[in-house]
């Protein structure tokens, strides 16, 4: 099972890698690995989401060419967060899933901005926030809900309540 985790990880970076270029809107590229790290700890819990997200997050981290280990840490400490809301909140509820998503997003943004600020990363939290952190957790909140929405749609074909 999780061999099944690490390869829908894999997936999440491979697909950052090939397909997001593709997907651009205006300058603004979702970060799937983000979204499936979210979607994994949303239904496997805490564990899961932390080793997903440190696996998509290193994968990044390796592609990238920046700091290495940025990605990894902030990837896995979301995946971790939202799977510590499993017990919490009603999570099987994309009105839960998607603004989630969108809010840690947004957490995981400034988290590697301040981890980069270390560094002494050259930018202001401002000028972040608006051109990179808030358009690409808008965008991954409407990503989020066309897969809450896909799930659903699945879940309820397993069901077949004509047949």
């Amino acid at each position: 099972m999780r061999a099944l985790f690490l390869l829908m990880a894999f997936g999440g970076s491979l697909a950052q890698w090939s397909v997001v270029p593709v997907l651009r809107v205006g300058g603004v590229t979702p970060d799937l690995p983000l979204v499936v790290t979210v979607f994994i700890a949303l239904q496997r819990g805490p564990v899961a989401g932390c080793l997903s997200g440190f696996v998509a997050g290193f994968l990044q981290d390796m592609a990238g060419g920046g700091l290495i280990g940025i990605q990894a840490l902030t990837k896995s400490l979301a995946g971790f967060g939202m799977g510590l809301l499993v017990g919490r909140f009603w999570v099987s509820s994309p009105l839960v899933q998607v603004p989630g998503l969108v809010l840690l997003t947004v957490a995981e943004g400034m988290a590697r901005y301040f981890l980069l600020q270390v560094f002494h990363f050259p930018a202001s939290l401002g000028e972040l926030m608006a051109n990179v952190i808030l358009p690409q957790a808008l965008y991954n909140g409407f990503l989020g809900s066309v897969c809450a929405l896909g799930m659903t749609v699945l879940a309820a074909a397993r069901k077949r309540p004509w047949d």
